[in-house]
Formats: structure tokens, sequence, C-alpha cells
């Protein structure tokens, strides 16, 4: 018997168990009745895979049996990131478009697993990076100000800072999307083995989440059967309605490294700026004003996000980032004097 062979029985049955956990905990009756067919769907799945050995008994493993826990405790939807990184099928349901009676059919697989977006996610993660950037770094500039070091020994401070920081934001960013598109691959090359051993049971898979939008059961069932004639296609719609992902946009590791980077930086450099420049007497002054009015705009920029008012949005951020520009300046003062 090939090893993957039994890893794919046991990742069925785990899916399986789970699927009927979120068929527990979903309010609703449509959710609770797809999950329950996914559920139904998984174990057949498992048994089509055992057909040519003997199983060994299945017990859930610790990390399937924390995830139902937090799944009954914080509800489906909350948990659907992690239920799509364990390849729990029709998680589309809780960010897919409700298809009411009467929507019309889609017509082709760009219309399949459409979402609702929120639009500018890069933006908003450009504006945080340069909001870390400008309120770590500000802290250490007040901070080794406050010491009463000399002007290019803040510079260098700064410098390193600015840098320490900024490679390590872009670390991390490469880091978590590249072990996130990895994930990602590895489920959706999973998907294309399960459509080419078993079709039509893929087919009623997607038939099952149609109708869990409002389709009509046997409308939903000849679309689904039709499109899975086309592999790409149906692989396409699988890897959005069955998984959840976007197979065209699973995020570039070397992209959000370089622009978490450039926005930390970007952020970091403004206290930096009349050290710089060559202030001297009123440098500290230039550098808390500059970084003030600084975070004031980001806090009026993630607005946007919020809906709520850019003025308290502004105004709340410049007195976060003042006071830990003044804890950090009147520590380093300490410090300053005890030297």
């Amino acid at each position: 018997m090939p090893p993957d062979h039994l890893d794919r029985w046991r990742a069925e049955k785990t899916a399986a168990f789970l699927s009927a956990a979120v068929a527990a905990a979903e309010p609703s009756a449509p959710g609770k009745k797809l999950f329950d067919e996914m559920a139904k769907a998984a174990e057949e799945q498992a048994a089509i895979i055992a057909k040519d050995f003997t199983p060994p008994a299945f017990a859930p493993s610790l990390r399937a049996k924390l995830i139902a826990r937090l799944v009954r405790v914080f509800g489906p939807r909350r948990m659907k990131a992690i239920l799509a990184a364990v390849k729990v099928r029709g998680v589309s349901f809780y960010s897919g478009p409700l298809i009411r009676p009467g929507h019309p059919m889609p017509t082709d697989v760009e219309k399949i697993g459409q979402r609702h977006q929120t639009g500018g996610g890069s933006l908003r993660a450009a504006v945080f990076g340069v909001n870390d950037g400008l309120i770590s770094n500000t802290s250490l500039v007040m901070g080794v100000s406050g010491a009463a070091l000399a002007t290019n020994d803040i510079v260098l401070t700064g410098v390193a800072g600015l840098l320490a920081g900024a490679f390590s934001m872009a670390a991390g960013e490469y880091v978590s999307v590249r072990s996130q598109r990895e994930m990602y691959e590895h489920q959706i090359g999973q998907e294309r083995e399960e459509l080419e051993l078993y079709p039509e049971e893929e087919a009623e898979e997607l038939a099952l989440i149609y109708h869990a939008r409002g389709m009509a059961l046997e409308d939903a069932r000849s679309f689904a059967l039709d499109l899975i004639k086309d592999h790409d296609a149906a692989l396409d719609a699988l890897t959005r309605e069955e998984l959840g992902l976007d197979p065209d946009n699973l995020g570039s590791p070397v992209g959000a490294a370089v622009s978490s980077f450039l926005a930390f930086t970007c952020g970091a450099i403004i206290p930096l700026l009349p050290f710089v420049f060559g202030a001297t007497d009123n440098a500290v002054t230039i550098a808390a004003g500059l970084a003030g009015v600084s975070l004031f705009a980001v806090g009026a920029a993630l607005s946007l996000f919020s809906g709520k008012s850019a003025l308290a949005g502004g105004f709340r951020m410049a007195v976060i980032g003042a006071l830990a520009g003044g804890a950090t300046y009147f520590i380093g003062s300490l410090f300053g004097a005890a030297i």
C-alpha cells in the first residue's frame, strides 16, 4: 500500500470529523445541511481510498479535536481561515455571495466563487507598515536623544534601528507568505488528485455548495456535472468553492517582503530627518513635530478602513505616539543622567 494512500484516507476522515463539527455549530439551516453533506462526502471518499487496503481504526488527532472545540466556542465563521487550512470543504459558504432564488445561474467559470472584495488590502498593509516604522524608530530616536548622545550617535542608532526593523519585517513577511503559499499549493494539488480519482463525487460537492447558496439542487447538479467535464475549469471552481482560495492570487513572498521593507523604511526615516540634515539645538523638537504630524496622517488614513472619524483617528494615533516617544525619552534621560 502506498504510504500516501493512508495519509489521504486520514485527511478525508479528519475532514469528515471537522465538517460534522461545523454542521453541529452552524446556526443556519442551509449551512448545517451543507456541512452534513460534506461530512458524508468525505466519508465516501475515504471509503474509495481505502477500497484496496484495510484501514486502521480512526481517531481524530489532538489538533482536530482542538479545532472542533474552537468551532463550537467561536463559531464556524470566525474559524474560516483555520478550517480552510485543514481542508474542510465548503468554507467559501462563509465568504461567497449568496445565490438567492431567482438569481441567474452562473454561465462561466469566471463567475464561480466570486467574492465581495473589500479592496485596499495592499494599501492598508502599507499604512500599517509605515505606522510600525514611525512609532518604533521615533521611540528609539527619542530614547537616545533623552540620553544626550551626540547627533552622529543618534543618526547611527536611528539608521541601525531602521535597517533592523525593516529587514525583520521583510523576513517575517517573506516566511509568512511563503509558508501560506506552499500550504495553498499543497491543497490545490490534493484537489487535483481527487478530481482525477473521483470526479463525480467532486461534482456533487460543488452542487451541494451551490445549493446551500440558494440554487435549486437539480440545477446545481446539472451545472456542476457540465463544469466537471473541463478539468481546468473544474479545478478552478473546486479551488474557489471548496477551499475558498483564488488560484490566481496566492500571494507573492518577494512582493510582500519588498513592500513591507519599503513601508517600514518610509515611516522609520521621518524622525531621523532633522538630525540627518544638520539641525542642532531644536532637532529633537523638530523630530517630535514631524513624527506627530505623520502619526496624525497615518491615523486619519486608517479611518478609511474603519469608517470612523479621520480627526479622531489621527488624534488617537498622535497621542499613542506621543506617549511612546515621551516614555522612551524620559527613560533615556534617566540612563543619561546615571551615566
